[in-house]
């Protein structure tokens, strides 16, 4: 079973709350809602692969030095395993803005099981909380 690199990042606001993005339609899994990040590229790290994709996807640029690992999912979909590294961040420049047909929400902690996700990131919910 072919093993997917994914990294995804909790931005985490003044206020404590979470930012999700929900799948746009055409994607797989359209509607779902998750932590921004995407695919680790070869020769990136998971850091590296979150400056990237919080740039093409939200506008917003951050350092490796304020992401911090948090926790990760482990798990089997259908046809690939998914690997992700989540991480924390609370310092970045830029607002966050829908660059790609996403849509956005700010979620408090106690709220996030009110919105389904795919089932790699359900797991990490309770972690989070716990965190904040």
């Amino acid at each position: 079973m072919k093993v997917v690199l994914v990294s995804a990042v909790a931005l985490i606001d003044v206020d404590g709350r979470v930012l999700l993005a929900q799948r746009p339609e055409g994607k797989s899994m359209a509607g779902l809602w998750e932590f921004p990040g995407g695919k680790i590229e070869p020769g990136e790290t998971p850091e590296d692969a979150l400056i990237r994709e919080l740039h093409e996807e939200l506008g917003i640029g951050t350092w490796a030095s304020c992401l911090a690992p948090l926790t990760f999912a482990s798990h089997s979909y259908e046809d690939f395993h998914l690997l992700m590294p989540l991480f924390a961040c609370r310092k970045w420049e830029g607002i966050p803005q829908a660059k790609e047909g996403q849509t956005l929400k700010w979620v408090r902690p106690q709220d996030l099981r009110d919105y389904p996700m795919p089932p790699a990131d359900i797991p990490l919910i309770p972690v989070l909380r716990d965190w904040l």
